[in-house]
């Protein structure tokens, strides 16, 4: 009998597990003994099957029938093919993380002297909107970069302050990081 719940995989009770693996219900009891295909348990402690336990039971059968390899072997194969599994999955969750990281270590930030802040893309010459850069057109523009800010991080840990001067030799603006001024 196949049960299964709303978000729940299908399972499946002992007794079909084995009948699709083609074993006997003893075997998969004896081999959940040994730790080789651990099935979930129901709250009354039945035995519940996924089909991966199946191709698993397949697979422990196969190996030792066809290959002539003992339960201790098998037990360590399977606890080998965990890991592979297990680091595979970390792997796919770094590879994910560096590529988040590298998306935000390539921001940069430009600011308009009107307060107008735009993301650019690094090595990209910010301009204003007349399409000249804005020190041609006698305004001024700060540029932000964030990974270069944590950089600029000191011993404190507390970001170095960076001040552009105003027109008037007054400072115009404050922002904590890097700044380049064009």
């Amino acid at each position: 009998m196949a049960t299964t719940g709303p978000d729940e995989p299908i399972t499946f009770v002992i007794s079909v597990a084995a009948e699709l693996a083609g074993m006997h219900p003893q075997t998969l009891r004896q081999y959940d003994r040994l730790g080789l295909v651990i099935p979930a348990r129901t709250k009354g402690r039945g035995r519940r099957y996924t089909k991966r336990d199946v191709q698993r039971l397949r697979d422990v059968q196969r190996m030792s029938q066809e290959e002539g390899i003992n339960l201790a072997g098998i037990r360590r194969i399977l606890e080998l093919e965990r890991r592979v599994e297990a680091l595979e999955a970390e792997r796919d969750a770094l590879r994910d993380a560096v590529a988040a990281s590298e998306a935000r270590r390539n921001r940069v930030f430009a600011a308009s002297a009107d307060g107008q802040v735009m993301p650019i893309r690094r090595g990209q010459r910010p301009w204003d909107h007349s399409s000249k850069p804005a020190a041609a057109s006698g305004g001024s523009l700060t540029v932000w970069d964030p990974m270069r800010a944590l950089a600029s991080l000191g011993s404190s840990g507390t970001p170095t302050r960076h001040a552009l001067p105003g027109p008037s030799s007054s400072v115009r603006s404050v922002i904590e990081g890097t700044i380049i001024s064009r």
